[in-house]
């Protein structure tokens, strides 16, 4: 994992390299990669998610997202990037280290989605392995917290991969799907000893 610069000294923005990934924030020349592959991805993504709203794929919408992360990153209160595949630039999905604490906690959120056609293919796997090494070295955050619903196996599958550790449930814990749903509690910390590499499918 490394960090690099992308574009000139007009386009000051970072992204985080991975094994075969690359994540960095949202820029406005997102909007059709995003828009497409969130549209396409809607019934797949909708049982993981809170509920869209109704202008969510719009341009204006997207405009009012990208000064949110904007200003998130500037007060140090997330870090929001896309997912792209390093071959071609396509993108395939998101995460976030969100709702940061820093002081006696110096713990971060994570939060992820990926595109319906690049599903269980590793991308995620990778970019989490990444954004976690990022926010350790980094960030320098002590804690990444993370939550998935207690039936998404493949989300479980990720995380403890990844060095995640379960630490409980949390009941009614995020509204998701128009429904208050519980949830399994993970987390891993910066003195976890560093997952061993698993071997991705290669698509």
């Amino acid at each position: 994992m490394a960090l690099f610069r992308l574009g000139g000294p007009a386009e000051p923005l970072h992204a985080i390299r991975g094994e075969g990934v690359y994540l960095r924030p949202l820029e406005p020349r997102d909007f059709a990669q995003w828009v497409s592959l969130r549209e396409r991805s809607r019934a797949f993504l909708a049982p993981w998610e809170p509920t869209w709203p109704a202008d969510d794929l719009t341009k204006s919408a997207f405009r009012r997202r990208l000064r949110r992360h904007g200003d998130e990153i500037d007060r140090d209160e997330a870090y929001p990037f896309l997912i792209f595949r390093e071959a071609d630039g396509v993108l395939v999905g998101g995460l976030t280290l969100g709702q940061v604490r820093r002081g006696v906690a110096q713990t971060v959120t994570l939060g992820y989605w990926m595109g319906a056609p690049f599903a269980g293919q590793g991308y995620m796997s990778r970019a989490v392995r990444s954004a976690a090494t990022y926010a350790f070295a980094n960030l320098r955050f002590h804690r990444i917290e993370a939550a998935c619903l207690p039936h998404n196996a493949p989300s479980i599958g990720l995380l403890e991969r990844n060095g995640f550790q379960r630490e409980g449930i949390a009941r009614s814990y995020l509204r998701i799907n128009g429904t208050w749903q519980d949830h399994l509690l993970f987390a891993r910390l910066d003195s976890d000893p560093v997952p061993l590499r698993t071997r991705l499918p290669q698509r």
